[in-house]
């Protein structure tokens, strides 16, 4: 195991090798998995992340297979991979909130983007992880393109209910400390003021893969094709007879690498 230190710089692993931790800009601890193809040079550079948890397991379940995706992304596409835990979820640190996932997802964008043999970095998240990206995405030109995977075109039903949704962030276990968050109002309007829409038309002509299920029970459809309508040029697959966790679905899953193969370094 290797440990990064506070600059975020994590040292080169061998192939399949776990990395412990990525340390943010604001000093929280991250879990994360770095997945390298064999062979020697430079290769295009994947940043996986992975979404809001779900009951009844919650947040220490979060992300549990995404090292074994990330290590498929290495051996079948050739890419180097990086998949970590939002604070608040897994063995990361800290607590949940919009503002806190975009600092780990900006942070992880950093870290990739500064190893020698990472060839542009590219972002592909699920659910809330994928509505994210694309403001990760949107505003950082090192992103060479974005793939979501059942994601919202809006997080703000999240706060329809303030007090309810913050009962629930408490019983699925992100957010650990007890005095989080110390601002609820703020902590609110940061989820209802998330603009993913508009991020989307700011990440084109960047390329954009939206894939989402026929059948999600949990987003629906229509968010996907909102987000492929807003960016203008986006790749929108639906698959058919699908659900929200398409991570687990093999046509998902083939779509999504050969959308990576599509890319260029």
């Amino acid at each position: 195991m290797e440990t990064g230190s506070a600059t975020g710089r994590v040292p080169a692993p061998g192939p399949g090798t776990a990395c412990d931790a990525l340390v943010t800009d604001d000093g929280v601890r991250l879990a994360c998995h770095l997945a390298r193809p064999s062979g020697t040079g430079r290769f295009p550079g994947l940043v996986l992340c992975h979404g809001f948890p779900t009951a009844p397991r919650g947040a220490a379940a979060s992300g549990l297979t995404f090292p074994e995706l990330a290590d498929r992304i290495a051996r079948d596409a050739g890419w180097v991979a990086l998949t970590f835990n939002f604070r608040g979820t897994g063995r990361s640190d800290g607590d949940f909130s919009v503002s806190g996932w975009l600092r780990d997802q900006r942070h992880a964008v950093e870290v990739l983007s500064a190893r020698p043999e990472v060839a542009g970095v590219w972002l592909v998240g699920t659910g809330a992880g994928g509505t994210l990206a694309l403001v990760t995405g949107a505003d950082d030109p090192r992103v060479r393109g974005v793939a979501t995977l059942g994601s919202q075109a809006s997080l703000a039903d999240w706060a329809r209910d303030p007090a309810r949704f913050l009962r629930h962030c408490r019983e699925l276990g992100v957010l650990r400390d007890p005095d989080a968050p110390t601002d609820p109002a703020a902590w609110m309007r940061e989820i209802v003021d998330l603009d993913a829409l508009d991020a989307a038309r700011r990440l084109a002509p960047r390329p954009l893969l939206v894939l989402h299920g026929s059948d999600d029970d949990v987003v629906p459809v229509a968010d996907a094709e909102r987000i492929a309508a807003a960016h203008g040029r986006a790749e929108l697959r639906v698959v058919q007879t699908g659900g929200h966790r398409l991570r687990h679905d093999p046509r998902a899953v083939a779509s999504l690498l050969g959308w990576l193969d599509r890319q260029s370094v």
